[in-house]
């Protein structure tokens, strides 16, 4: 996902997505309260469950996978000189000869044990569990009736996304689909080049072969070239696949990768997902739609390995991963803390953390995650009080004086510092809970309620660390509570208090 070359094509998705406007045949809409305008969806209720659930886990995971180089392989294999097109040359061959369709059967998943991985992520907290449908390679991950190139019927010869919904349903987890489909029909366009130097200098590749146009799709028009395409016919395309997605499996969460797609085309996607979720739960909303763009209330607006800087009006959604998007070899993983981390700073701010654990090509997942995983399971088991069915309370926290602020954007995960300085509120009727981001190396200090703060005016009636049986020492003093550091504080660097406030 994390590209220069993406972050280019963002610049664009937003404006096509939202000046697009097409003409022609309507699209088959599902009936319901939802129509295909914006001041329809401004009727949209975020649900309660997506509130609450504030941490789920993503599988991220397909034929790109298989040659352990990480993410985009499929585009990347087609720029002559790029590392993943050195890689695929020297392994595969030259793909003239031997393609990204020629990965795809290598993709067996093997090792694959849904009903094991799914234990996990709900011992490790996590509240809803995301699947990929399709990423912009064009492989469906579901048992589609419109497109070939799909699990069923080539690769692992199984239904991904029907499976993982079953196991997450038999763990009570809410269940999403992501798709990328959107951007695939631009992205996949270096496939229709040919080397501009060396042995095979002109020669095409596999996908100038017309019998492969419908992995690849056709050569785009020479301006078609933005994140999303201009041309109707691709986005028609996309809008039968994702309802195809959606009216089979009706999940609780739609991801698309990109800003709100295809204008009138998108709004017909979404009347089409909200509906038919309304008739799915008999009467009741449950559902939830990402895109990376600002939501005015009429979805869940997602930041791609970002956070926000201050308490947002609307819920949203973080995603971002452990590694690398696709497994790749040598990759370096964020720790337990560091997740951790973003968790509290994300939900202080209203937000949800959606997070990609790397699975190898065969399925599985390698020591480290297991242990990061463990490490995760044990902190929510005893903090998550503070978490779940929490919501912001007046600010977000408390920051070091010197410290580097952070704009709210995309790609900005990096340059979030967390120090012992560092604290994180949330709360639930008059349970405040504040979270130290490091293990504190003195008297806790938390200025927002001290005796003479505007910020609080509650009286306090107890302090609580959680996970511990220790008595708290603390005191109110006029410019900050006053919390003695604890004798033994328990095995993580974020600390959870719970702060007992009068009526």
């Amino acid at each position: 996902m994390i590209t220069n070359l993406k972050k280019i094509f963002a610049l664009s998705f937003v404006l096509s997505g939202m000046s697009l406007m097409l003409h022609g045949q309507e699209l088959s809409v599902n009936n319901g309260p939802f129509k295909p305008s914006d001041t329809s969806f401004k009727q949209y209720q975020y649900p309660a469950w997506f509130r609450d659930a504030k941490f789920g886990i993503w599988a991220h995971w397909g034929p790109q996978a298989v040659p352990r180089q990480g993410d985009w392989y499929a585009r990347n294999m087609y720029i002559q000189g790029s590392e993943q097109n050195k890689y695929h040359v020297a392994h595969y061959g030259h793909p003239s000869k031997f393609g990204y369709k020629d990965i795809i059967p290598l993709w067996r998943a093997e090792k694959w044990d849904p009903e094991k991985l799914m234990a996990l992520y709900k011992k490790a907290g996590a509240k809803y569990f995301v699947s990929m449908g399709t990423h912009h390679d064009n492989f469906f991950l579901w048992n589609s009736s419109l497109h070939r190139w799909n699990a069923v019927q080539m690769g692992p010869h199984k239904d991904v996304v029907g499976i993982w919904q079953k196991e997450a349903k038999k763990n009570g987890l809410k269940f999403g689909v992501s798709e990328h489909l959107g951007a695939s029909f631009t992205w996949y366009q270096p496939s229709h080049s040919a080397d501009t130097s060396g042995a095979y200098k002109g020669v095409p590749y596999d996908a100038n072969d017309p019998a492969y146009a419908d992995l690849y799709h056709p050569k785009a028009k020479a301006d078609d070239r933005g994140w999303y395409t201009t041309d109707p016919e691709w986005q028609r395309t996309w809008y039968k696949s994702i309802k195809e997605l959606v009216d089979t499996y009706h999940p609780d969460l739609l991801y698309s990768d990109g800003g709100f797609p295809f204008g009138d085309i998108g709004r017909d996607m979404l009347a089409n997902f909200y509906n038919g979720n309304v008739a799915y739960n008999n009467g009741q909303l449950t559902a939830v739609y990402n895109c990376k763009q600002p939501s005015q209330g009429m979805w869940v607006q997602d930041l791609e390995r970002g956070v926000q800087d201050s308490i947002s009006p609307y819920p949203w959604q973080t995603d971002t991963s452990i590694g690398d998007w696709f497994y790749r070899t040598g990759q370096t993983y964020k720790s337990g803390t560091d997740i951790i981390r973003m968790l509290v700073d994300i939900v202080s701010k209203n937000g949800n953390l959606l997070i990609n654990i790397v699975q190898t090509p065969e399925g599985d997942l390698e020591p480290d995650m297991l242990n990061t995983l463990d490490e995760i399971g044990k902190w929510t088991a005893a903090n998550g009080e503070g978490i779940y069915g929490s919501r912001p309370w007046k600010i977000f926290g408390e920051r070091p004086g010197n410290a580097v602020k952070v704009k709210t954007d995309n790609f900005n995960e990096d340059r979030m510092k967390y120090t012992a300085e560092d604290i994180r509120f949330t709360s639930n009727g008059n349970k405040l809970y504040a979270f130290l981001l490091d293990i504190p190396t003195a008297d806790i200090r938390i200025k927002s309620l001290g005796k003479s703060s505007t910020v609080n005016t509650k009286k306090i009636r107890s302090v609580k660390l959680l996970g511990s049986k220790e008595k708290i020492q603390w005191l109110q003093e006029a410019d900050a509570l006053v919390i003695k550091k604890p004798v033994n504080l328990p095995a993580w660097k974020v600390s959870g208090l719970r702060i007992d406030l009068a009526d």
